[in-house]
């Protein structure tokens, strides 16, 4: 996303984390400590959450051959409750054990980006399919499993990830800022700025302009992560299928955790529905080129 921020600023942080680029814009420089800490923060997230690390725990769970029971930090409850909303409200296609066909198609630990060969996708499909409402039992912040499950919390994660690193900005006294995880951002501050809603297939045009003032904005395009025809990461989890139809959404929220959840929900879900559910506004781009967008929505539309 392209980014016009109005406020003078006097440091940026600029870092890896969860395999992606992340930058922190504060209107009043970081302490050395305060950087430490958010890096220390993003490491231990991606020491819980990510699959693509053997040593994490969700990783822990896929290789349990009988499962078991599993205790998260205390950052998971929120997360997960944001789940069980997301897959309620998606009818199921918004679900955190999309992991395991994520891989069938490449998208695995491994970066192969290879899809696994017919047979082996058929003989997954002849088995029960797992989901978040018949094959996890959650208490507190303990997960009960009865066989390998494999978490992937994309939908969510990063978002999220961004709102637990604006709180600690908080806790430290920052009180104007943005925190940009790879488009995924959150802003803070007394004065509204212009983000340029990146067209997902040529990253030189936007499709409209979002004004942004103290809330969320997060994106999702069916090419951010794609690699063959029709292979990309915005799965249904009901059917393992990527989506088509809807090529990019945009979600404006308070929070950045719930603006990323509804950027994917709205690959697959009416957005009336969502509305009843959930406080938003949103952008959507199809495949023929037209957008569509929720009346409250702060900005501009070119397409």
């Amino acid at each position: 996303m392209a980014l016009n921020r109005p406020e003078p600023r006097a440091d940026r942080f600029v870092f890896e984390a969860i395999g992606t680029d992340w930058q922190i814009d504060t209107a009043e420089p970081m302490s050395t400590n305060l950087r430490a800490h958010v890096l220390d923060r993003t490491r231990r997230f991606d020491a819980t959450y990510s699959r693509f690390r053997p040593d994490s725990l969700v990783s822990q769970i896929a290789a349990a051959p009988d499962g078991g029971r599993f205790e998260f930090p205390e950052d998971s409850l929120k997360l997960f409750a944001l789940y069980d909303q997301l897959y309620t409200a998606t009818e199921g296609a918004v679900d955190p054990l999309v992991g395991r066909q994520l891989e069938l198609l490449g998208y695995d630990p491994a970066y192969s980006l290879t899809p696994a060969p017919e047979e082996v996708r058929a003989a997954e499909r002849a088995t029960d399919r797992a989901t978040w409402a018949a094959d996890i039992v959650r208490d507190g912040t303990t997960l009960l499993t009865q066989r390998p499950l494999v978490i992937d919390v994309g939908a969510v994660g990063k978002g999220y990830l961004v709102d637990l690193l604006s709180a600690i900005l908080r806790e430290a006294g920052h009180t104007r800022f943005v925190v940009d995880g790879s488009g995924d951002l959150l802003h803070a501050g007394e004065r509204a700025f212009r983000v340029g809603l990146e067209h997902p297939f040529d990253p030189k045009r936007v499709i409209g302009v979002a004004h942004l003032k103290g809330q969320a904005l997060c994106a999702s395009g069916v090419a951010r992560r794609a690699w063959g025809d029709g292979l990309h990461h915005v799965l249904d989890a009901r059917t393992g299928v990527p989506v088509g139809g809807v090529v990019a959404t945009w979600v404006v929220a308070d929070e950045t955790a719930l603006a990323d959840g509804l950027a994917s929900a709205l690959f697959f879900s009416d957005p009336q529905r969502l509305v009843e559910i959930f406080r938003f506004a949103y952008v959507r781009l199809y495949a023929d080129g037209r957008a569509d967008c929720s009346p409250n929505f702060a900005g501009e539309l070119f397409t």
